[in-house]
């Protein structure tokens, strides 16, 4: 499964959902492999501590067409969870697929190399349009889009990620269909106000084609910021719920946003209770 965490707009949560939903994932078994497509602020290439770090990254991936895995994946603490850093830091990339006949279909292409070694494979992108992002679309069968609960935020999207999305629709005719995008209100408050806007952000779109606004929402709680101070998992920082605090636990929110992403694990997402990921952190330390 190839899914990538997607917005035209920075500053969505992108990386930050990518890292929680990878780790979780991995944590309940699966082997992920996380790939940071973002040249200019690659957050996921730094987010977890790495065990065995690989000379290259995405620059030799797509530059080099190089799917060698000891050239290109680092490994990183967590167990079945494996990452491709983001090595462009001149953003050569963006020249490079603009001038290559192959650019935007170069990716889906490429990781034809990992089938059958990775369960899922998740890639952050950079919050802007550029032919990196619709390369990355168009190499996945799954977009997820983290969306703040405003109706500024929800019209920038309808207007800049259903366009690149449209635009990318003739691709189909090569192989290469548009994904489905699902949507996640995130840094979602308790406030009335905030609920109201969650529910115009699912109104809004209703009607488009292949969207879908999920019911799971990713609350703005402090945990998911000292986790990614931290470099550990949010759901093991968090798996049972603070007294003080009406939102649910970490592990709650990412084990239900998983669920909802890929019910086909669902048995395995459900096995990660409070008790099973109290254990797998006591024995890992």
């Amino acid at each position: 499964m190839i899914s990538s965490i997607i917005s035209t707009k920075g500053g969505p949560g992108k990386t930050t959902t990518g890292a929680n939903l990878g780790a979780f994932i991995a944590d309940a078994g699966l082997r992920v492999l996380l790939i940071d497509m973002d040249p200019v602020q690659p957050s996921l290439s730094s987010y977890y501590n790495i065990a065995q770090e690989a000379p290259g990254g995405i620059y030799d991936l797509i530059a080099l067409n190089n799917t060698n895995p000891r050239d290109i994946i680092s490994i990183t603490e967590i167990p079945n969870l494996s990452l491709i850093l983001s090595n462009d830091p001149n953003n050569q990339l963006i020249n490079l697929l603009l001038q290559a006949p192959d650019g935007r279909l170069r990716l889906a292409q490429l990781l034809e190399a990992f089938k059958g070694q990775y369960d899922l494979i998740l890639i952050d992108t950079q919050g802007a349009r550029s032919v990196m992002l619709e390369m990355v679309v168009l190499a996945s069968q799954l977009c997820i889009s983290p969306l703040p609960p405003n109706m500024l935020t929800a019209r920038e999207f309808s207007r800049g990620t259903l366009q690149m999305l449209d635009g990318l629709r003739a691709y189909a005719r090569l192989g290469l269909p548009t994904p489905p995008v699902k949507v996640v209100v995130n840094l979602l408050d308790e406030t009335a106000d905030a609920r109201k806007i969650h529910d115009l952000v699912r109104n809004t779109f209703q009607a488009a084609e292949g969207i879908e606004v999920l019911d799971s929402t990713i609350p703005s709680a402090v945990i998911y910021r000292e986790s990614a101070t931290q470099g550990i998992p949010a759901h093991r920082l968090e798996y049972r719920q603070p007294s003080n605090r009406k939102s649910p636990s970490a592990l709650s929110v990412i084990r239900g946003l998983a669920i909802e992403l890929f019910p086909q694990w669902r048995d395995r997402f459900e096995a990660m209770t409070e008790e099973n990921v109290h254990a797998l952190v006591k024995g890992g330390r």
